[in-house]
Formats: structure tokens, C-alpha cells, sequence
């Protein structure tokens, strides 16, 4: 009969995870975050609720799809240091406080972050000094399959000017330098085998054997 040590032994070692996706605007990565949190529950992973100063769009609700801010009710927040990573994007303030990823990753919760490459470098940064989230951190570049691609799913979205397009364009080429930083990098081609691709890096991350203290 196994004994209480038997099963200490043999017992798994949960891992809680942070999932990072990182890429250019356009290239499918916030449709792709939808899916693994419509795939998942939110006992097994939910997205983290960033901030913004922006405007919300369409049916965008406050404390579900962002916390919308004021400009220095955001500021305030960063000169109090709660923020894990904030950073200035296509002229708009963005942070995710500190507090809802460490807390929930010190609770064994899997956690899901969608930010561009500034955020990813502070995260990444803070990372070096966290055990914890060291621990946690798995990150991925999601790639446009071409630059042509990209410039057609930017204008089929039909939410930006014509020179904001060229102006994110822009702002892409600059992004997609960065995906050697990642872990994974993901071509996007087919949304369903994209999504496929996505959860398997997740679940595969859940297995990996934990280094022993």
C-alpha cells in the first residue's frame, strides 16, 4: 500500500504559468487569446485585464476587455510603482498592474498576457528579479506570414485610416526584429491551426518537468 511519502514523491509538481503573446497589430494574436480563454475556463486560465488610456471600441466593456483610465489616473498609477510594465503605444498609455499577476501566479493560477514587445521586455526584465515569475514566464511571437498578409488583415479590419496603416506597418517591421527574444514563434497562416498550435505550446509547457530545488 502506498504510503503518504509514496505519493509526496510521485505526486506532480504544478507550474503555474504565464503565457505571453507577443506581435505586430494585425497579426491575429488578440483573436488567438479569445480562443484559448473561450477554450479554457477561468479555473484553468484566464487573461489578464490590462490598462489603457484609450478609448474603448465597439462593445468593449470596462474590467472585461481593458480598465480604461484617464491619462493621470494612469500616470499616478505608474509613479506608485504599480505597474508590472507600462509603455506608450501608437499614442496611447498601456500597463498591467503588478498585483493581478503575481497575486494570481502565487495562487498556482495560469494566467494568459497579450502585450507588445515594450511590455514584453519589462516583463521579461522584472522576470530576472521575481523567482516567481521567472518560473512562470512562457512567451510567444505570433508572425505574420507576410508583409503583404499583414498590410491586408491591418485594412480588412476597417477601423484605421489609410496613413495609420502605413504608420503600423512601420511600427511592425520594427516589432517582428524582436521575435528572437521569444520562445516560440509562431508563422500565422490558418486560424484553427493556429489556435491548434497555441494551446499545444500551453499544454506541453504544463508537462515540463520542473528543475528540482
Amino acid at each position: 500500500m502506498n504510503t503518504a511519502a509514496d505519493e509526496a514523491e510521485f505526486a506532480p509538481s504544478p507550474r503555474p504559468l504565464l503565457l505571453l503573446v507577443s506581435g505586430p497589430a494585425g497579426c491575429g494574436k488578440t483573436t488567438l487569446c479569445d480562443r484559448m480563454t473561450a477554450f479554457f475556463p477561468p479555473a484553468v486560465l484566464r487573461r489578464v485585464v490590462t490598462c489603457t488610456t484609450r478609448a474603448p471600441r465597439g462593445t468593449e466593456r470596462d474590467g472585461h476587455d481593458y480598465h480604461f483610465l484617464a491619462r493621470d489616473a494612469f500616470e499616478r498609477e505608474a509613479a506608485a510603482g504599480n505597474f508590472l510594465e507600462h509603455a506608450l503605444v501608437h499614442g496611447n498609455r498601456y500597463g498591467t498592474r503588478r498585483s493581478d499577476v503575481l497575486d494570481a501566479l502565487r495562487a498556482g493560477n495560469d494566467l494568459l498576457l497579450n502585450l507588445d514587445v515594450q511590455g514584453a521586455d519589462s516583463v521579461r526584465a522584472a522576470a530576472a528579479g521575481d523567482p516567481v515569475l521567472r518560473a512562470a514566464l512562457v512567451s510567444m511571437f505570433i508572425l505574420p506570414p507576410s508583409r503583404a498578409e499583414l498590410r491586408r488583415r491591418l485594412a480588412g479590419r476597417g477601423t484605421d485610416h489609410p496613413d495609420e496603416i502605413e504608420r503600423r506597418l512601420r511600427v511592425a517591421e520594427s516589432e517582428m526584429q524582436m521575435r528572437w527574444r521569444y520562445d516560440y514563434c509562431l508563422v500565422s497562416g490558418d486560424r484553427e491551426a493556429d489556435f491548434e498550435r497555441v494551446k499545444a505550446v500551453y499544454l506541453a509547457e504544463k508537462m515540463r518537468v520542473p528543475a528540482r530545488p
